[in-house]
């Protein structure tokens, strides 16, 4: 089972619900992503045995470095979905989400809610912890449910054994639209001994860079920034500005491909999403392929459209 080296940066994918799935996670890892993890499992479905969240935790071949991140509350629950997760090999570590901002989530005391009783976040740590056979367990936080208090939570995550943990600069009231607190990273940075991932708004090889420099974290972890645009992991590690037509052709119809043997005939209209940002790298006539791709079902019609479309070359380059 693979293991963290923490004396370089660590460059991670964030969990994404619904587009970084197992397809999605292969294609990245090819691109020099580190760290891979799990879309958002929900300890409740893991345990009372969804068929559908036992697909989510399949992990491709190529992730050497696999995360699998649970959402929960219920110590009962979490240690039975912690012991299903133990049953599963190659898997190096297990996640506490305590970041997503969804009311669905938040309601039912999980994701972000957890930093509104953080004695339930450090006992459910713990939980964790006890019962994983896993190399780590770590935490996904934000720096604040309503107001901040980034220092608390991080040190609550490391006082109840986290490995280490990934940061998203906002507070859940923040959700993804206020300017994330880079500050923030940088105390959290220094108050506590385990690593820190920062994640929020790297975009590019130069955002990446200032982020690591200014907080001195240990790592960075990308998501929205890599939908569409998988390769930003090598673009941030080589310091590559551009990729070519021909690149982005192969990696969607790679992707298209994988979508197809992972999800059957379905996994077509599945990939919709991933297409209408793919075409925004771009290309000639992308709105209207976008809304020809709406009307798509076929898989074979779907990738014949797509490799004709994403055959020509760039009007603008894109950013």
């Amino acid at each position: 089972m693979a293991t963290i080296d923490f004396g370089k940066t660590l460059y991670a994918l964030a969990p994404l619900a619904g587009f970084t799935d197992l397809p999605f996670r292969s294609v990245v890892k090819k691109f020099g992503v580190d760290l891979t993890v799990s879309e958002m499992i929900s300890s409740n479905a893991l345990v009372h045995q969804s068929k559908k969240t036992y697909r989510m935790v399949e992990r491709s071949p190529l992730e050497d470095l696999y995360s699998i991140q649970l959402a929960g509350s219920d110590q009962e629950v979490m240690r039975q979905a912690v012991e299903y997760v133990n049953t599963l090999e190659n898997v190096s570590v297990i996640d506490l989400n305590c970041g997503c901002p969804a009311p669905k989530i938040v309601n039912n005391l999980q994701g972000s809610s957890l930093l509104t009783d953080l004695a339930k976040m450090g006992e459910t740590i713990r939980t964790i912890k006890k019962y994983s056979n896993k190399p780590y367990t770590s935490v996904k936080i934000r720096i604040g449910f309503n107001e901040k208090n980034p220092v608390e939570i991080a040190k609550i995550c490391e006082d109840n054994g986290a490995d280490f943990i990934a940061v998203h600069g906002r507070t859940r009231a923040g959700r993804y639209k206020a300017p994330v607190d880079y500050d923030a990273i940088r105390d959290i940075k220094k108050a506590v001994s385990i690593p820190v991932i920062a994640n929020g708004d790297i975009d590019s090889p130069e955002k990446a860079k200032r982020v690591l420099e200014h907080t001195g974290a240990d790592g960075i972890m990308i998501g929205r920034a890599a939908v569409g645009r998988p390769w930003i992991f090598h673009q941030i590690k080589e310091g590559m500005e551009e990729v070519s037509p021909a690149l982005i052709k192969a990696v969607v119809l790679e992707h298209f491909d994988q979508m197809i043997e992972h999800y059957g005939y379905y996994g077509a209209v599945m990939f919709r999403k991933h297409l209408h940002t793919y075409s925004k790298a771009g290309f000639q006539g992308a709105s209207a392929f976008r809304d020809l791709v709406n009307r798509i079902e076929d898989p074979k019609e779907m990738r014949e459209v797509a490799e004709a479309f994403f055959s020509q070359d760039y009007i603008s380059r894109p950013h």
